[in-house]
């Protein structure tokens, strides 16, 4: 990393704890030798599945999002347990939300949702050959699974239906297969 980039943390203060996240307000050094604060979300990862019961057909999974005020259609997906392996919570996640399992299950990439504010990761997976089965939603998850074409997905894309980053993230990398 470029030396000429870095900030460097001068103290740290907690200010949340929560279920989910927690919340700390950094001060930093600037490379030009100011100071300044940074509001950090801490949040324990998370992991995405592209499921693909057919080369041609994803799985998309729907649910009302409380801090949007809307019904988004994404890909199955969910947090990190604390101390969880990636790989384990994508099998995890896939069964609960869908009720699909497989072991043709691949890490595709991992990237940030949104570094200028957050820490969380967000593990991408590639699920193929899967097995039909029962959803396991948590007491809390309320969603519906359904199946979607490439041209179902471009269309929903193209008209703005599917706006959740890791979602289009996964979906647009599989259009490019």
């Amino acid at each position: 990393m470029s030396e000429q980039l870095q900030e460097t943390k001068i103290s740290s203060e907690p200010i949340f704890s929560g279920k989910m996240i927690h919340l700390r307000v950094d001060t930093v050094s600037l490379p030009n030798g100011k100071t300044t604060t940074r509001e950090i979300v801490l949040h324990p990862g998370a992991v995405a599945i592209l499921a693909l019961p057919s080369v041609d057909d994803v799985l998309l999974v729907t649910q009302y999002r409380y801090a949007t005020g809307q019904i988004s259609i994404e890909l199955p997906a969910g947090k990190l347990e604390p101390n969880e392996n990636p790989d384990l919570a994508a099998k995890r996640e896939l069964q609960e939300e869908t009720g699909y399992t497989t072991s043709d299950i691949r890490p595709i990439f991992q990237f940030f949702s949104s570094p200028g504010f957050s820490d969380e990761r967000m593990y991408l997976y590639l699920a193929r050959n899967l097995t039909e089965g029962t959803q396991n939603l948590d007491e809390d998850e309320f969603l519906d699974c359904f199946r979607a074409t490439r041209e179902e997905v471009r269309t929903m894309i193209a008209k703005g239906k599917i706006s959740d980053a890791k979602t289009l993230v996964g979906l647009l990398w599989w259009l490019q297969q």
